[in-house]
């Protein structure tokens, strides 16, 4: 496992598990718990997700099995019913509390929203947790430039990380060039497209060329980039395979050519736009 380096000198591992999707069951409490013992440490969460008590469960499981909690790298969001700067802790907490933690690595904003004012009233909430000693590191979840320039230009502590879609088909460039300029990491979201981009005849290629999946394939491309990803499994076998991406790398070839598959194409909503 590779880790990177954020702004503020904490890191974070550059592979988690995502839990977008996965029921509030034994399903995503298994999981978590799978992947932890199979070398995940990062573990992505959100409060809309509905599933943080049985993800939080999977984590504990995972303790018990013997990894420690500083070890981990635990992440939740902020859901817009909790914006303005006196209602952040609420939903922090309210994040803890489901995930039976005592603090989170890394809590973002889940969406900038379209009120902007109400969303740098919510940063300065995010601001105080973080002065406070209560989260480890802060940061935003598909936010555009223009978005994290008027952040910067109004408040104090910079975001550590920016979540964002990003996969072969939107490759995001004009944002990743911006972020490596400021200083802000970027996270990919859905990077396999909800197993849309496995089909993909390119990428097939070069998992042939490889002798490795189109997961893995995919996977290693986001972090040749430099890019924090999280793929989204359920299944034992997969959650195992997408983790097994630091034995090979690709080619400079191959990755323009998976680069080149750009169609600036969005399976998620407008960040400029959706307001929840």
């Amino acid at each position: 496992m590779q880790n990177i380096t954020f702004n503020n000198g904490n890191s974070m591992p550059q592979l988690g598990l995502g839990v977008f999707r996965v029921e509030n069951d034994d399903t995503a409490k298994n999981a978590v718990k799978h992947a932890i013992i199979n070398g995940y440490r990062s573990i992505d969460a959100a409060l809309v997700y509905a599933n943080e008590e049985m993800v939080g469960q999977g984590i504990q499981e995972g303790i018990a099995a013997g990894i420690q909690r500083e070890d981990l790298f635990i992440t939740s969001k902020l859901w817009l019913n909790h914006y303005g700067k006196d209602n952040v802790k609420d939903g922090y907490e309210t994040s803890l509390s489901n995930l039976g933690l005592d603090y989170l690595d890394l809590y973002l904003i889940h969406w900038p929203g379209t009120n902007e004012s109400l969303m740098l009233e919510t940063w300065e909430g995010m601001e105080t947790l973080y002065n406070e000693g209560k989260v480890k590191n802060i940061g935003v979840s598909n936010f555009t430039i223009e978005q994290l320039e008027l952040l910067e230009a109004k408040t104090t502590i910079k975001p550590v990380i920016n979540q964002v879609e990003f996969h072969p088909y939107f490759t995001q460039e004009p944002l990743r060039n911006y972020l490596a300029q400021a200083s802000i990491q970027m996270e990919s979201w859905s990077p396999l497209m909800n197993a849309e981009i496995l089909t993909d005849e390119t990428i097939n290629a070069i998992a042939d060329e490889t002798g490795k999946s189109p997961a893995q394939i995919v996977i290693r491309w986001n972090i040749e980039h430099g890019v924090v990803t999280i793929p989204k499994s359920v299944t034992p076998h997969r959650i195992e395979e997408n983790i097994n991406v630091f034995d090979f790398s690709l080619t400079e070839a191959q990755i323009n050519r998976i680069d080149a598959l750009n169609q600036d194409k969005r399976i998620g909503p407008n960040p400029e736009e959706f307001n929840g």
